[in-house]
């Protein structure tokens, strides 16, 4: 495999510019999805898709749209697994001193200054923010040199003054790991993507990132804070968040066809990472829809 991305990514704004804007009207590819951090803070709108949010320690499903906020070093995953025929991506990568040390010390700086620390936990706002603030993203491509950066500091303005949003990750996972330690973090996440419906042995994981199984999880608790073993738990209740949405199966199915093979198990691990039982988070899901 020597196709690997390196876990930093280098972002690098056009010339004259601060701020990078992009904007994917295809799906991402799947191998472009690749557990990365960087310095500068990203601001992701999807108007309209599907996907996995990855986030630091979180990690759940999205389904339509999704307005995000990700702070600087704070690990992530690419996001869209499908856009649909009109569905758009539209990611703003900025550092936090983009206009300056000094700028972001003055009075009026104070809330977005605020904003920036709140967003090292990972923010999703909600669908009140989301509908107001997500075409004055997309319309950022529309705009260049001092009238985009009026405009984005409207949008941030507006973000750092709104209660409408949750936190990801309530513990803060900003990562400050040597770059050929976040590689190995790519080994590893790539390999629980691909093999989480399977059983990973810990000698088989440690084995991919060269490490004696002590080592690995001695690393792997100090870099992600929590266990291998939760790690593919959470996968696997995220992929059967996704089961429950877009399938007719029967829970019990869903449960051997997310890589559990006890029902029970699968109950309780469910209960623990969403905070509810499938069946019941089938049937909200199921009001949502209507």
């Amino acid at each position: 495999m020597n196709n690997k991305k390196p876990a930093f990514e280098k972002v690098s704004p056009g010339f004259g510019s601060s701020l990078l804007v992009r904007q994917h009207v295809k799906q991402a590819e799947k191998a472009a999805a690749f557990w990365h951090f960087h310095p500068e803070l990203e601001l992701v709108y999807v108007n309209k898709g599907q996907g996995k949010r990855h986030i630091g320690n979180h990690l759940s499903y999205f389904n339509n749209s999704q307005l995000l906020l990700i702070g600087s070093n704070l690990p992530h995953n690419g996001f869209t697994d499908r856009l649909t025929a009109t569905g758009t991506e539209t990611i703003v990568q900025f550092k936090s001193s983009f206009l300056g040390d000094d700028f972001l010390k003055i009075p009026e700086m104070t809330a977005i200054s605020l904003l920036f620390d709140r967003a090292k936990k990972g923010i999703l706002f909600k669908p009140d923010t989301k509908k107001i603030i997500g075409p004055k993203i997309e319309h950022l491509m529309n705009y260049d040199g001092l009238e985009r950066v009026l405009s984005f500091l409207d949008i941030l303005n507006h973000l750092a003054n709104t209660d409408d949003y949750t936190l990801l990750n309530a513990d803060g996972f900003a990562f400050e790991a040597e770059a050929q330690d976040s590689t190995k973090i790519d080994v590893i996440f790539k390999h629980v993507n691909k093999n989480f419906i399977n059983h990973i042995s810990l000698e088989e994981i440690a084995d991919k990132v060269s490490m004696t199984v002590p080592a690995f999880c001695r690393y792997f608790k100090k870099a992600t804070g929590k266990t291998f073993t939760q790690l593919v738990n959470e996968y696997r209740v995220v992929h059967a968040t996704k089961l429950l949405n877009e399938s007719q199966m029967s829970i019990t199915d869903i449960c051997f066809e997310c890589g559990f093979n006890n029902f029970s198990h699968f109950n309780k691990q469910f209960n623990e990472i969403t905070g509810k039982s499938a069946s019941q988070y089938r049937k909200e899901i199921k009001l949502i829809i209507q």
